[in-house]
């Protein structure tokens, strides 16, 4: 919200129009004595720079702008931001999400399956403001990359840096939900929840996906699958991090949605096939609204004012006008 502690200041702007009027009625002119430079009934010499004129416009736009400048920093803009402050704790959120090299495949043209598993991270975090969210990263092994935090920032930092293949080459869907339950079991969050995003093809770990699941059933640790992919031959796509070397090619994919389904049943959770954006969409409204908690909040408000930004702005345009004129155009002030 933008206010100004001086809104008068722009009846100022008045004086635009004004002059224009009173120099169209040749009240407020510059007094000029006309001198015809011209042979014995020739014709008459016009002065023709297109660079000129152009220049003369430039700076009469700028002149303009500058005091249109001046006249918003002599009313004081001031930019108002409400933050909510919660006292109160929140859903713990930890993402698992797959980042093995199958999660570069492109089920849909021109996006892989990890792009749309960041895109659902980032719906559901952005419809649940007070939640404490972090990421578990999971491929050959699982880690935990970002601890649940309010700070937002720093997790859409790191979730834009991640990339398939970081892990190595696997999947271990139950050492990823595991790492989940150790890192939540001990919160005093009111919820707590892991969101498992997968291409379902658990090949990798010494934990069993079924006895992780359980486990987060004992610990009321709430699981939601969100399963992605389709089966059969999908083209693929990715930089290897470990080499540097661009892999490309087609991935017989194995996508497995009764093994998905069988984990979110073990941890009594919901299993959620999101082959496309609808059915991505209808997952995540679920989640936000069985996983949403009522906080306790204050409204902190701040106010910026932009009264130096507007001066300097002025300042500059100002200086650029009386450059063009003398030092270009060469005009006597």
């Amino acid at each position: 919200m933008i206010s100004f502690e001086n809104p008068a200041a722009f009846f100022t702007l008045l004086l635009i129009p004004a002059l224009f009027f009173l120099r169209a009625l040749k009240i407020f002119t510059p007094i000029t004595i006309p001198l015809t430079i011209s042979d014995w009934k020739g014709s008459k010499f016009n002065w023709n720079d297109p660079v000129r004129k152009a220049f003369s416009h430039i700076y009469h736009f700028t002149a303009l702008l500058g005091f249109i400048c001046a006249v918003t920093a002599w009313a004081s803009p001031i930019v108002h931001k409400q933050t909510k402050v919660y006292s109160s704790r929140g859903t713990d959120i930890l993402f698992v999400l797959d980042i093995s090299p199958s999660m570069a495949a492109q089920d849909t043209p021109g996006v892989t399956r990890l792009e749309i598993a960041k895109s659902a991270m980032e719906s559901i975090i952005k419809a649940n403001s007070g939640e404490s969210v972090g990421i578990v990263e999971m491929a050959k092994e699982a880690a935990l990359v970002v601890p649940p935090t309010m700070k937002k920032e720093a997790f859409f930092e790191k979730l834009k840096t991640i990339v398939p293949g970081e892990l190595g080459d696997g999947t271990a869907i139950g050492t990823g939900i595991s790492c989940a339950v150790f890192h939540l079991e001990s919160s005093a969050a009111p919820k707590k929840c892991i969101v498992l995003l997968t291409d379902g093809e658990n090949n990798s770990g010494a934990i069993h996906p079924y006895t992780a699941a359980r486990l987060a059933k004992e610990k009321n640790i709430s699981l939601y699958v969100l399963g992605l992919g389709t089966k059969g031959s999908v083209p693929i796509k990715y930089v290897d991090p470990k080499t540097g070397r661009e892999q490309s090619g087609f991935l017989d994919s194995n996508y497995n949605t009764q093994t998905l389904s069988k984990i979110a049943t073990e941890a009594g959770g919901k299993f959620y096939e999101t082959a496309n954006l609808p059915a991505l969409s209808q997952a995540i409204d679920v989640i936000i609204k069985n996983e949403s908690v009522v906080q306790s909040y204050q409204i902190h408000n701040t106010d910026k004012k932009y009264y130096v930004q507007f001066l300097m702005a002025t300042t500059i345009l100002m200086i650029l006008t009386l450059f063009i004129r003398v030092g270009i155009l060469r005009e006597v002030l």
